[in-house]
């Protein structure tokens, strides 16, 4: 996993990231002006730094320029979501560009993505017996191959990505089918219980009361 400064000025949505991030084990550091950011980017060093545009002092457009020089791949966070703005954000060197409010999941997908193209993404995942590998597609338990069909895979890879948040039967069919809720979640149920079967995962894959499931593992 990563670790990432987060610079946001509104507090509320700062403290809620960082504890969505940690949830799913990347470890982050907040910064609430330009200030706070520069100075912990000579403290630290960062995978991963997600920017929000409107901060007191420099704004994101111009503290942008500094991640850049230290390669620190930038995510901006904002609630200005004109085409231009976005084109601009994206010309100034930003890997993706965020609008305010956003989704858990969302946020967590693109963050994985600018971390793998940068080569800063974990591609393995072990928890007690089981190993499970991004780059080779597999899963192994007590280095046996698990067989896995290609939606129990992508399911698990959801899983194992947002792992300890509750996702919705329907997060999991858009984010593990790709397509929009239409009124039968029972496949994904199924889907949940094979996969629970395979892995011995019983009391890991844990079922959230009238929500969805969670992958429960410890940090």
């Amino acid at each position: 996993m990563g670790h990432i400064l987060i610079v946001e000025d509104e507090k509320a949505i700062n403290d809620l990231i960082l504890m969505n991030l940690e949830m799913v084990g990347h470890t982050a550091i907040q910064a609430f002006d330009s200030m706070e950011a520069l100075a912990a980017t000579k403290d630290h060093h960062f995978d991963l730094c997600l920017l929000d545009i409107m901060l007191p002092g420099q704004d994101g457009l111009q503290l942008i320029n500094n991640f850049k020089m230290l390669s620190i791949p930038v995510i901006f966070l904002t609630a200005k979501d004109s085409l231009t703005d976005r084109v601009k954000g994206l010309n100034l060197g930003a890997e993706d560009y965020i609008t305010k409010p956003f989704e858990t999941l969302e946020l967590l997908a693109r963050i994985e993505v600018v971390m793998r193209r940068y080569g800063r993404a974990n591609t393995t995942f072990v928890y007690k017996d089981v190993e499970f590998s991004l780059t080779e597609r597999t899963v192994r338990k007590a280095g046996q191959m698990i067989n896995l069909t290609a939606q129990e895979y992508a399911l698990l890879e959801v899983l194992i990505q947002n792992r300890n948040l509750a996702l919705s039967r329907e997060q999991l069919l858009e984010a593990a089918w790709g397509y929009d809720y239409i009124g039968e979640t029972r496949t994904v149920d199924m889907h949940i219980q094979r996969l629970r079967k395979k892995l011995d995962w019983e009391d890991v894959i844990k079922t959230v009361y009238k929500y969805g499931y969670r992958l429960e593992v410890s940090q």
